[in-house]
């Protein structure tokens, strides 16, 4: 009976620092994403047209988000109110986070399964396990920690930081080797964010950053002349300007997703009625379901999950700016850039504004990995917001008994 007051006690005691606009938020999306998978994927799974072929109940995918989900709302909860943030900034922690990332991503390499041409998947038999995705938070945290390491120096000597960086892109070369072009992309943009905005190396990239795109183009250019680039991401940059000129060729995905988009009006066809994700759709509960959304709640609807999102990447900024530690202030920028990126990346693919990468929508899309991976990143924004405010906190009472003992002495 005591342990269970202590545990209550102790809930309380760390509840009055957790921020709830984060929680309600990560909630609301969650129930949006499990309301809106069930719609995307029930008449597709009773057909097999998501499952190879084989008829499954209409909930089959709706279950497992579900199980995913309760998984995730348990790592967000243990996180929020049970870990420290300390424990984080650790040398033996960041050890065993990055080898364990490389133990995975050469796993993923050697026995990963392959899953619409990239090979990055580890089948654990109730999820396919995506390590592309746990390298996120992996960035996230060991950037961070190397700079606030080596600082103030540092930011005068930038080469202080050649060893991070050639580690971190061991790793997204790793990410490369598996051919997913997405997730390489969205690994890259935390990586730059966070050494961009802790004011590493800025100059010379802006001093260099013309040549650099050159040479990427030319690169690019010549791994198209001999052959080098897989034949779906052609596709996809030819039928970028144009996609309704190819319509029943490459272009057909991006056409459809347009016209679903185009169906929902102002306030859509209602919860349960699209038609574009009867067999129109490859991956109408995935990389297309804010297509669903729109079709089926409307430009409301839409504008109602990007302003959920968007509250998550502002919050995370405004408490970069309250902190004075760069651990703190670079992993929220890294949260930030993760679920900024990743909703960018997704809602410009399946409008057509750039080449469509197949990368999900944070917290909505259907997938273990993702919804896993995106939990711990909010379960990180949360307890460093925690630590954040238990700072301010005490200084606000070093301050308030440094000026009665001045009182006092008068």
């Amino acid at each position: 009976m005591n342990n269970i007051k202590r545990f209550f006690r102790y809930i309380g005691k760390n509840a009055k620092y957790i921020d709830y606009p984060l929680v309600v938020t990560y909630l609301l999306l969650c129930l949006i994403g499990l309301v809106m998978v069930y719609s995307a994927s029930m008449v597709a799974a009773t057909k097999g047209s998501l499952t190879g072929g084989i008829s499954v109940p209409g909930t089959y995918f709706y279950t497992r988000q579900l199980m995913y989900v309760i998984m995730s709302l348990v790592i967000v909860f243990f996180m929020a109110f049970f870990m420290n943030v300390k424990f984080l900034e650790t040398i033996r922690f960041q050890k065993w986070m990055m080898l364990g990332i490389i133990i995975l991503l050469a796993a993923t390499l050697l026995v990963g399964s392959n899953i619409n041409g990239s090979k990055s998947w580890i089948n654990l038999g109730f999820m396919n396990l995506q390590a592309s995705e746990l390298l996120k938070i992996a960035i996230i945290l060991y950037i961070p920690y190397m700079i606030e390491k080596k600082r103030p120096k540092v930011f005068k000597q930038p080469k202080l930081m050649t060893s991070p960086i050639i580690l971190a892109g061991l790793c997204i070369a790793l990410v490369l080797l598996q051919r997913d072009v997405g997730q390489t992309l969205l690994i890259l943009i935390i990586f730059f964010s966070i050494l961009f905005y802790a004011g590493i190396g800025v100059q010379k990239s802006i001093k260099y950053g013309l040549l650099i795109f050159v040479g990427v183009v030319i690169i690019g250019s010549l791994f198209l002349i001999i052959g080098l680039v897989p034949d779906y991401l052609t596709a996809r940059f030819s039928t970028l300007t144009n996609p309704f000129s190819q319509e029943s060729g490459t272009g057909y995905h991006i056409s459809n997703s347009l016209i679903a988009i185009g169906n929902g009006g102002l306030l859509g066809r209602g919860l349960g009625n699209s038609i574009m994700k009867l067999g129109y759709l490859p991956e109408p509960h995935t990389d297309f379901i804010f297509s669903i959304i729109c079709e089926e709640l409307g430009l409301v609807g839409g504008l109602v999950v990007i302003c959920l999102l968007f509250f998550i990447v502002y919050r995370a900024f405004e408490l970069a700016n309250k902190t004075n530690s760069y651990f703190y202030k670079l992993v929220c920028v890294g949260v930030a850039s993760y679920i900024g990126s990743q909703t960018f990346v997704n809602l410009g693919g399946i409008s057509g504004t750039i080449p469509l990468t197949g990368v999900p929508l944070p917290f909505i899309s259907f997938g273990g990995s993702s919804m896993i991976s995106l939990s711990i990143a909010l379960g990180l924004l949360l307890i460093t917001g925690k630590q954040i405010r238990i700072e301010a906190y005490r200084k606000k009472q070093a301050a308030k008994k440094k000026t009665h003992i001045g009182i006092a002495k008068r």
